[in-house]
């Protein structure tokens, strides 16, 4: 669904998930991600993008797992980022943009702000929404070797049927590297 009007990018889940299956253990830990992925392994995904698109259980766990241990959710990423939700805070962070209202608005938006990078999606129900819109291009995984038992699934309950087709697979130290393009 690329739009050559705001660039080159794409829309891009990116996820980094547990073999069995979740991207955030219970109580939303996501502190194993860390303990298994290099800053090296995700610099290259991190230079593609122009700008993230987060869902705001993302952010608000982010924002405590710095508060917690500062420097743990360092992302080589400088660009804008936008935080969908339903519920602006009441003091809102100057380097972050709080969306409200539609996802396709939201995605518009902030892939204008991508330029001709790509917009990173982060967070389970907005990646939900613009798969169920049509509006992802690639899915990019990293695959960790850890089994988390329970926690936040890839996809969330009643998602469609999205096919996928594979791009490439790659392997570095532990990690393995899936990334897939939505077939529209």
């Amino acid at each position: 669904m690329s739009d050559t009007s705001t660039g080159n990018g794409k829309v891009v889940v990116n996820r980094a998930m547990s073999l069995d299956g979740f991207i955030a253990g219970p109580g939303d830990a996501m502190d194993w991600i860390a303990d298994l992925v290099t800053p090296d392994e995700i610099r290259e995904q991190a230079a593609a993008t122009g700008a993230m698109l987060v869902g705001r259980r993302t952010a608000d766990v982010g924002d405590r797992m710095e508060a917690e241990k500062p420097g743990s959710v360092d992302y080589p990423f400088s660009g804008p980022v936008f935080v969908l939700t339903h519920r602006p805070p009441e003091s809102p962070d100057p380097g972050v943009t709080f969306l409200t209202g539609d996802i396709g608005e939201a995605v518009a938006t902030a892939r204008k702000a991508a330029g001709a990078k790509d917009l990173e999606i982060l967070g389970a129900d907005v990646a939900g929404q613009c798969l169920r819109r049509g509006l992802v291009d690639e899915i990019l995984v990293y695959v960790l070797p850890v089994l988390l038992g329970e926690g936040i699934r890839f996809s969330p309950p009643g998602l469609p049927r999205v096919d996928l087709e594979p791009v490439s697979s790659t392997r570095s130290g532990a990690v393995t590297i899936l990334r897939f393009s939505v077939r529209k």
